[in-house]
């Protein structure tokens, strides 16, 4: 557990679905606007957020944009000889949100994925953000249920339309238990 405030950050289809073969099936430059906005703005002047990440996530991400500028990057894995360039590189949630609490310097921490690192983190999560992408695609991959950990109707954070399809934000909000 941390003392940071935990969101989840994901975009899914119109039937949750989040990945095909460890890649997004969609590509929206708005979408990718929001994402970066989102979890690289911060309230302090002299902190930058953690974004974690699992391994396949990171190895989606163009290695151009790796890693994520203006956020700490941080990937899980069970390797212990893998090395993600520009990285830090833990073996578990735990470790990770350890690090964070370490650091000062980390704002928030931004949950991106995959499917089994959102699962870890929606217990402890403060909040989510959710765009929902109005299409279907052939995914493989889906957001795992949170209606168990979000209750309250989301707040709804505008709409955007790319392409012909059009996406809309939520901020799903509630109160983290704490042990």
């Amino acid at each position: 557990m941390t003392e940071k405030n935990v969101y989840l950050i994901v975009a899914v289809d119109e039937n949750n679905g989040i990945g095909k073969e460890g890649k997004m099936p969609w590509h929206f430059k708005k979408e990718m606007e929001f994402f970066r906005d989102t979890t690289s703005e911060t309230m302090e002047f002299d902190t930058k957020n953690m974004v974690i990440m699992g391994r396949t996530t990171w190895e989606s991400i163009d290695p151009k944009f790796r890693p994520l500028q203006d956020r700490e990057n941080v990937v899980l894995t069970h390797n212990p000889d893998y090395n993600a360039e520009g990285a830090a590189v833990c073996y578990s949630l735990g470790e990770a949100l350890r690090k964070a609490d370490l650091d000062e310097k980390i704002g928030d921490i931004f949950i991106i994925g995959g499917a089994q690192i959102y699962e870890l983190a929606l217990p402890i999560s403060n909040g989510l953000y959710l765009t929902k992408i109005h299409n279907s695609y052939d995914c493989d991959t889906v957001f795992p249920d949170f209606s168990e950990y979000y209750t309250n109707p989301p707040e709804n954070l505008g709409t955007k339309e790319e392409n012909g399809t059009e996406f809309s934000f939520h901020f799903y909000s509630r109160e983290r238990e704490t042990f």
